[in-house]
């Protein structure tokens, strides 16, 4: 990165942990099941909170929710959370200079208790994790981010936000950040108009 930032807000699937691809077979599966007349159902949804993808797509239709949130459930109980290349080197590295960070997640509190288990070293690392049940509109709206600005009470412009997803990248610019985009879930040339840098992973911004 070109400067260190004063506090630095990380999304969790396909930023901290290697996720996406295993959320992509999930999802795409459900889309295939339920919507096969959207090919790329899998990457509309990424960034998205549960309810705001049973919002609009399975509105009113609680027995198909119910469903899914049931598979979704045994799905993430045998996943794995493996780290990005260079992701927890680079928490511990900001963690050990003071500066605060968040994980800003659309995920719930029951998936975050999954990556807990997986990773019990997450909450010493991060001052605050932000999940779904933390704001009312998802990404790509910036509620989010702005929030965990709030909290820090640091200005957008010293505030790095890293994301890889379509949704989560626009969140992030909406919000006024400084916005770091992994190239994990999509091409480079795809995310880099919504974000200030491209890295591959964490391994290039190491020091």
């Amino acid at each position: 990165m070109q400067k260190q930032p004063k506090a630095a807000l990380f999304d969790l699937d396909g930023v901290i942990l290697d996720t996406e691809s295993q959320y992509s077979v999930f999802w795409g599966g459900i889309g295939h099941e339920y919507h096969p007349e959207v090919p790329n159902f899998c990457q509309l949804i990424k960034g998205q909170t549960l309810v705001q993808i049973y919002e609009r797509w399975f509105a009113g239709e609680e027995a198909k929710q119910a469903q899914i949130t049931q598979r979704l459930d045994a799905f993430e109980a045998q996943m794995h959370y493996e780290y990005i290349p260079g992701a927890r080197e680079y928490i511990m590295q900001l963690h050990a200079l003071g500066i605060p960070m968040a994980i800003v997640t659309s995920s719930n509190q029951e998936k975050m208790r999954q990556v807990m288990s997986a990773h019990p070293e997450l909450p010493q690392l991060f001052d605050r994790i932000l999940t779904s049940e933390d704001f009312s509109a998802s990404k790509p709206a910036p509620d989010c981010y702005l929030l965990g600005m709030r909290l820090f009470g640091v200005p957008a412009a010293d505030c790095a936000v890293f994301e890889d997803s379509i949704n989560g990248l626009k969140a992030g610019r909406a919000a006024g950040c400084h916005v770091v985009g992994l190239a994990t879930t999509n091409p480079r040339e795809v995310i880099a108009p919504l974000a200030d840098e491209v890295i591959d992973n964490f391994k290039e911004i190491l020091v």
